[in-house]
């Protein structure tokens, strides 16, 4: 059985909502039955926290292909991980995974009226740095951030704090992944 590794921050991390229904990993589990599906998000993860685990929680798994989602954190005001390092840790995490078996993911836009902490210009900033390291690479990219944002309504996809995703979001975050995975 082949491993599919989904390494990331919060919108990884969660398993099933506050009802107790799936979020991420457990939707792309259910739709890629040949493969075993391991969680190795942490919530709060930037891609500096992610580089100091990825040995124990990517590489040790010996992985047949890897989805990596960070950036929400990174982008934080309060997180202050600049762009540049963000890109250099980018690049890392392609490299020690390898960038044939790489999913990058480009953080999801966020509702600014909600969220003090992130702005999408910046989050799209960040979303271009993932793509032209994917393009560098050879690494697959998923533009996350532009398929939500050119969704009408998108805004209803994430909770209250206007970061998080709600059943809806996972829904649309899943869809969009398992589409990508798919492809390859």
């Amino acid at each position: 059985m082949k491993t599919l590794v989904c390494f990331g921050d919060s919108i990884t991390a969660r398993e099933l909502d506050e009802n107790g229904r799936d979020r991420l990993t457990p939707r792309i589990a259910k739709e890629m039955p040949d493969w075993k599906v391991v969680n190795s998000g942490v919530s709060g993860n930037t891609t500096v926290d992610a580089l100091l685990r990825i040995e124990e929680d990517v590489l040790a798994l010996s992985p047949d292909f890897v989805t990596v989602l960070l950036g929400a954190n990174d982008s934080a005001i309060h997180r202050n991980v600049d762009i540049e390092l963000y890109e250099e840790n980018i690049r890392k995490i392609t490299s020690l995974i390898g960038p044939e078996k790489t999913l990058l993911i480009s953080a999801a836009p966020v509702v600014e009226s909600r969220q003090d902490a992130r702005k999408n210009d910046t989050l799209q900033d960040f979303a271009r740095v993932v793509e032209r390291v994917a393009a560098d690479t050879g690494a697959y990219y998923l533009n996350f951030f532009e398929k939500m944002i050119g969704h009408p309504g998108y805004e209803d996809f994430l909770t209250e704090d206007g970061l998080h995703f709600n059943y809806k979001g996972y829904e649309f975050l899943s869809h969009a992944v398992l589409t990508k995975l798919k492809s390859i």
